[in-house]
């Protein structure tokens, strides 16, 4: 017989069978591990399911120290299984169930083993002869209370469900606080059982009690800010009937300011006069003074590095003063942003910034100076609207033209926008559009008028799967020609945020050099499907199509499509894409990476 050698000395073949013992006793002790670790008192149960199965289920669990070392104390099992019956007629009664039976059988499959067989016949259930829902005091007729009060949850004929009974009686009492009724209660709340018709009644009755009003609000802990623009992010005004709702959004408001690291806000119900609650605020600032460094890289930018200059109490009025610099190998500004919010409403603000600017791409070469006015208001939730009058004075060099304008441009702003998370947002949307024009009578140096337009909106799928889909336009309406248009305002397409696979604003309109020198009018979209993995993780596949042109009849699309890797960060999410081009003489693929949200 042919025994292959394994080419090992004796000494090593001991080691060797010694090892292989080992691992095969391990093996036998691995597929052995569901009878080793199988418990030595199990209960099964039979008559019940769903929710009362689980109620059943927790009411008789096998109890701590039943068993001590595999070996099974059978004073306390005999104890336990007389308790089962009464455990479990209790465990049904908040479903009207009263009169449950219960037999329990015990088999021992082995020596060490013990299965307790819990048959259940919950029996007839308790039903509801009447049902009395009344509202009394002040608040009786408040129209979401009555609502409550009329839809309960129980009705003549119903089986008693206590637990249904339990969570309509808290919803009363809460929505009576929510609507400043603080000292709302139960006058009348009687549940009567009779356990051998198996019928039952319900009588309750609210009363609201006076409703309350929010009083004077002393605000401590921020003597350099002043009194008006800290109560600007107050949700509600003296006089208005008291509401926790509102008090929450306050110390929303505070916090989200990004002045204070700390709020409690204070109902001194103790000190109600008249009906008027009054309201203290601690608050606790953060640093006035911030200094962030940063860094970072983008396909459209190369490394970048940045530093912001923060101060959020200048001349301790509460103005905001915010210097931003960055630096990269394709653009270098800075940009100045002086904020002075508005003393009556927390959304409202005038801005006014100064912008230095030197960019170069593939494409073009500009340098600006710039100084912008607006003035912000909030026109509802998650919607803004401004008008500003921008001064530019741009010196610029693309294809073949080399030339310096100077801009008066007024226009106007809005945008809406709705996201669940700030970092990692499942569903949401975002739209944005932007007026502006000019002219010669205004002190330019030429005439137009345009329109630009952004939309994204990202809808939940199911398999942790979601869409986003973006679109982009702008157009020039009223121009003169387009050397007299400074590259800021001239439209480009392609990068990271416009049509991957085509570099940073590399598409356009060319010259007669054939160098892309931009266009009148833009339009770009894109689709985008991610599909979540693990739990901050995430793989897309995408299309991007569009371009800038000079005439709508004569439009060469662009087109991209590849794949891309998500990580969401606390600093936003990590996109790394694989884009190839389509449409264009020289197909290819293109590295694209970025960070921060694309929309």
């Amino acid at each position: 017989m042919f025994v292959p050698s394994l080419g090992l000395t004796p000494h090593k073949n001991r080691w060797f069978f010694a090892a292989s013992r080992t691992w095969v006793w391990l093996l036998l002790l691995l597929l052995a591990g569901p009878a080793w670790g199988a418990e030595p008192v199990t209960v099964t149960i039979d008559g019940v399911a769903d929710e009362m199965l689980e109620n059943v289920q927790a009411a008789i669990a096998v109890p701590f120290g039943l068993t001590r070392e595999g070996a099974i104390d059978r004073p306390w099992l005999d104890r336990f299984r007389l308790q089962i019956p009464e455990r479990v007629r209790a465990a049904l009664e908040p479903y009207g169930y009263f009169s449950a039976r219960t037999e329990v059988t015990v088999e021992t499959p082995s020596p060490d083993e013990v299965v307790l067989l819990v048959q259940v016949q919950p029996g007839a259930a308790v039903r509801l002869d009447a049902v009395k829902v009344a509202l009394a005091g002040p608040g009786r007729n408040e129209p979401k209370l009555r609502m409550l009060a009329d839809s309960f949850p129980l009705h003549q004929g119903d089986i008693l469900r206590q637990d249904h009974y339990e969570q309509a009686k808290g919803a009363l009492i809460a929505q009576a606080v929510d609507l400043g009724y603080l000292y709302a209660s139960f006058e009348r709340h009687l549940l009567v059982v009779d356990r051998d018709t198996l019928r039952s009644e319900i009588e309750l009755e609210l009363d609201t009690g006076p409703l309350l009003f929010f009083e004077s609000v002393l605000i401590h802990g921020a003597p350099n800010y002043p009194d008006p623009f800290l109560r600007r992010y107050l949700d509600f005004q003296e006089g208005e009937r008291f509401s926790y709702h509102r008090l929450g959004q306050t110390q929303i408001n505070y916090l989200d300011s990004d002045r204070f690291k700390d709020v409690l806000i204070t109902p001194h119900l103790e000190l109600v006069h008249e009906q008027s609650v009054p309201i203290s605020i601690q608050l606790v600032p953060s640093d006035r003074r911030r200094l962030r460094p940063g860094i970072g890289y983008g396909t459209d930018t190369g490394p970048r590095a940045s530093l912001r200059y923060q101060d959020v109490n200048i001349f301790h009025l509460g103005h905001e003063l915010k210097i931003d610099t960055s630096v990269s190998t394709v653009k270098q500004e800075v940009e100045a942003n002086y904020l002075i919010p508005s003393p009556t409403a927390l959304q409202n603000v005038t801005a006014l910034r100064f912008n230095l600017k030197s960019e170069k791409t593939d494409t073009y070469t500009s340098r600006l100076i710039s100084t912008e006015l607006e003035r912000i208001h909030s026109l509802g939730p998650g919607l803004l609207g401004s008008l500003f009058l921008r001064l530019l004075d741009e010196d610029y060099r693309v294809g073949l033209t080399n030339n310096r304008s100077y801009m008066v441009l007024p226009g106007g702003r809005f945008s809406a926008h709705h996201f669940s998370d700030p970092v990692h947002p499942r569903e949401g949307f975002l739209f944005g559009m932007e007026i502006r024009g000019t002219h010669p009578v205004l002190g330019s140096d030429s005439k137009l008028f345009q329109v630009l337009g952004n939309a994204d909106y990202l809808l939940p799928l199911p398999w942790r799967l979601s869409l986003l889909t973006r679109g982009q336009c702008g157009t020039t309406l009223v121009s003169d020609k387009l050397a007299e248009i400074p590259t800021s305002l001239r439209f480009f397409a392609g990068g990271d945020k416009s049509v991957r696979g085509y570099a940073y604003q590399s598409l356009g309109p060319t010259d007669a050099s054939g160098k892309v020198v931009g266009g009148k009018h833009m339009l770009a979209g894109s689709l985008e499907l991610e599909r979540g993995i693990f739990k901050d993780w995430g793989i897309a596949s995408f299309y991007d199509v569009g371009n800038a042109f000079n005439a709508p009849g004569n439009v060469a699309w662009a087109q991209g499509a590849g794949l891309g890797v998500r990580y969401y960060s606390v600093v936003g999410p990590l996109r790394l894409d694989v884009a190839k081009r389509f449409g264009h003489h020289r197909r290819g693929y293109r590295l694209h990476i970025s960070v921060g949200l694309s929309w």
